[in-house]
């Protein structure tokens, strides 16, 4: 029944990908899992199911679920102005042709989710750089927004979609809101409650040590090669990015889609509003909006939009991993690997998304 699936994951193999894991979830119920090739290709050490793996982007839908808990609870309004939390947003700059000038309009919480506040993902800006240097290397997370604020803004505020750092001020949100770190927070109300005992934010070097090894696409000889196992999105050693910070194993990732799947973490109404399109037909159509087959932006998550046929909502890592959510077919889909830049991977990787719905869509 699954063997187009593991066809196409075994393709994978062939174009250069090292391992895979998928797992596929249907009614609650494990219905595939299958993973191949070597995670140490140099001494052929095989795939166990249990590798632990800088998740990457795939860390902004636990960071969104987080800001949403505390949205449900009236502690935070999507209307709501940054800066009446954060005060150092209070009066940003904006880059224009003109030169810098006072932005006009105000960061909004909704802005941190969809992408559009018009932060950067510069992850070598001055500000950061100075923060690493003033706190020791440390670079705490609520700290770090105090020197990004300094930074001119890209566009003014709601203007347009621009990947960035938005969901690493929303993990700073959270721990200004909860009053607790980022990490602690996650811990309490989302991997405790779902028994993600393999997953956190803040990772120590034992922990680093136990990560799977990482990959990276070399582009001058054209293959994959093995690189350090470190996450350039981490700033320090207690920054904890909610935007790409995380590291987990495919077990506890694909209980947590499965917890959001069943309104276990969140209310179905926010489910709902999570994975509806916010943004206008102009946004999507401007060039720096490169999600592909025209689907839309919800809070955080690639959704349906009025063009598209998928109803399944998700997104993806740097490193190749990729998630999606489909409540239609009661569908939870994780796919982990652990290869950086690799485009023409990653472009393909949604192709799994369309073959599991096909076969889930034969069974009924």
């Amino acid at each position: 029944m699954f063997e187009k699936l593991t066809e196409k994951l075994d393709s994978y193999l062939e174009m250069g990908i090292p391992f895979y894991d998928c797992i596929v979830m249907h009614n609650g119920k494990c219905v595939f899992r299958h993973n191949n090739g070597y995670t140490d290709v140099k001494n052929k050490v095989g795939v166990t199911g249990k590798e632990l793996y800088n998740i990457y982007s795939c860390s902004k839908l636990i960071t969104c679920t987080a800001a949403l808990q505390l949205w449900e609870k009236g502690l935070i309004r999507l209307d709501d102005e940054l800066y009446g939390y954060m005060p150092e947003f209070k009066n940003m700059n904006v880059l224009t042709d003109g030169g810098v000038k006072p932005a006009e309009n105000k960061i909004t919480v909704e802005n941190l989710f969809t992408m559009t506040a018009g932060f950067s993902y510069d992850l070598n800006s001055p500000e950061i750089k100075k923060c690493q240097s003033d706190t020791n290397g440390e670079c705490p997370t609520r700290e770090l927004m105090k020197y990004l604020a300094n930074e001119p803004l890209l566009f003014e505020p709601g203007y347009r979609w621009e990947y960035s750092l938005c969901h690493d001020v929303l993990a700073a949100l959270v721990e200004e809101v909860s009053g607790m770190t980022f990490g602690e927070y996650v811990k309490k109300n989302i991997f405790d409650v779902c028994g993600m005992e393999n997953s956190k934010f803040l990772v120590s070097a034992d922990d680093m040590n136990k990560i799977v090894n990482q990959y990276r696409y070399d582009a001058e000889s054209d293959r994959v090669v093995e690189c350090e196992k470190t996450n350039c999105f981490r700033f320090g050693t207690k920054y904890e990015s909610g935007g790409a910070g995380c590291i987990s194993t495919v077990d506890d990732y694909i209980k947590f889609l499965e917890a959001i799947r069943t309104y276990k973490l969140l209310k179905k109404e926010t489910v709902d509003m999570l994975s509806a399109n916010r943004l206008t037909k102009e946004q999507i159509e401007m060039p720096t909006y490169w999600v592909t087959d025209k689907r839309g932006f919800g809070l955080g998550q690639q959704c349906p939009w009025e063009e598209s046929t998928r109803e399944d909502f998700g997104w993806g890592g740097a490193a190749g991993a990729h998630y999606f959510i489909d409540r239609t077919r009661n569908l939870s889909v994780y796919l982990g690997t652990h290869v950086l830049g690799y485009e023409r991977y990653q472009q393909k990787r949604t192709e799994v998304t369309e073959i599991v719905q096909s076969i889930i869509d034969n069974m009924q």
